[in-house]
């Protein structure tokens, strides 16, 4: 179980852009970090990373944000300006999910968090969890994805009557950016091998360009090994043989695809970390899965994507130590089976497996 932990505990490391942030939070002066609880089932597993981090002796105060219930003129979104004040004043949050709706209504709540605030990578560590099992073992990788534009950059209209345009945008800049975070990644996380996935066997200049972008970026780290593969192919071959990847990077719609494929493989996204990454320190670490309306106020959500994110909150903040003894006890409460919610195989209530956390610490 130690040996496991400790695998998971490597992945989970999220490099922190902002050293002034990390010694403040060193030297014991608690940090100030937005919340947005979010819908659904968010605000029970919101609670229950605030209780756990209270007994973890987390070094943080929590700003907390409701997102409003009509759209913001200023945002075209539920995200109002103040939302988005706070995150930029506090630098780093923890989000929990939110309702989208599906083809017509506002502006994505999480499109407008990501590209209001720059947040231009999005890393999901993606490992098998101990104890667990699934058709896959010692899953581990990160999926890097480029967070602000490609066919997410929202730009659609109707040319004529039942004919809809919708633009993907690629550029150098974006596209060096999230390349070299990539490979940087690696390189502070004593990773192997960048795996940069697209389809410009079709997309010859949009995906061509994201391609020699990561090309440039690979000559500035040669101990790093490199390689590219298109999307279907990727798809395919990891569900054969997800050993043979480490880090991947690629473009928006991608990485939005290949995320949420890889955290089939160890489980689903309940279990799955995310961090959203700008310049300058800034980052919003979230719980990735859907709101569950139909479970929500019931307490039976599970907690552990929330958890397993503020623990990359937690290393981006320095507070490694706090950040290790939340991991292991989530971990080691999920191996151990005997408090798992519904969602594991289990009948605990959020409430339970939050205490079985706790009791741990």
């Amino acid at each position: 179980m130690r040996r496991a932990a400790s695998k998971a505990h490597r992945l989970l490391q999220s490099q922190s852009f902002d050293s002034h942030q990390a010694v403040r939070c060193i030297s014991g002066e608690p940090v100030r970090c937005t919340l947005f609880p979010g819908d659904g089932i968010g605000p029970e597993i919101a609670e229950a990373t605030k209780q756990i981090f209270k007994v973890a002796g987390a070094s943080v105060v929590w700003d907390e944000q409701a997102i409003g219930t009509q759209p913001d003129p200023r945002t075209n979104s539920m995200i109002t300006r103040e939302n988005l004040d706070s995150m930029l004043t506090n630098r780093v949050g923890l989000k929990g999910p939110m309702t989208t709706p599906i083809g017509k209504g506002f502006r994505s709540l999480n499109l407008t968090l990501r590209k209001e605030l720059g947040l231009y990578a999005n890393v999901r560590p993606c490992f098998s969890i101990p104890g667990y099992k699934t058709r896959y073992d010692d899953v581990n990788l990160v999926t890097i994805r480029e967070n602000t534009e490609g066919e997410y950059s929202g730009l659609e209209h109707e040319v004529v009557k039942g004919v809809v345009e919708s633009l993907k945008v690629i550029t150098r800049v974006a596209s060096t950016r999230v390349a070299e975070y990539a490979f940087k990644y690696a390189v502070d996380n004593q990773r192997r091998k960048v795996t940069a996935v697209h389809k410009a066997n079709i997309m010859k200049m949009a995906d061509g360009l994201f391609l020699r972008c990561c090309r440039e970026v690979r000559e500035k780290f040669p101990d790093i090994e490199y390689n590219e593969v298109i999307v279907d192919n990727a798809c395919m071959q990891l569900v054969k043989n997800p050993a043979q990847f480490d880090v991947l990077v690629m473009p928006n719609l991608y990485g939005d695809i290949i995320s949420d494929l890889c955290a089939g493989l160890i489980g689903g996204l309940g279990l799955t970390p995310s961090g959203n990454i700008g310049a300058g320190g800034l980052a919003l670490m979230e719980a990735v899965h859907g709101t569950a309306p139909d479970i929500a106020g019931h307490n039976k959500a599970n907690p552990t994507a929330l958890l397993l994110s503020s623990v990359m909150m937690l290393r981006h903040l320095g507070q490694n130590e706090v950040a290790e003894n939340i991991q292991n006890a989530v971990l080691t409460t999920i191996a151990e089976g005997k408090f798992r919610t519904g969602d594991l195989g289990g009948s605990a209530t959020t409430s339970e497996f939050a205490q079985a956390i706790i009791d741990k610490l």
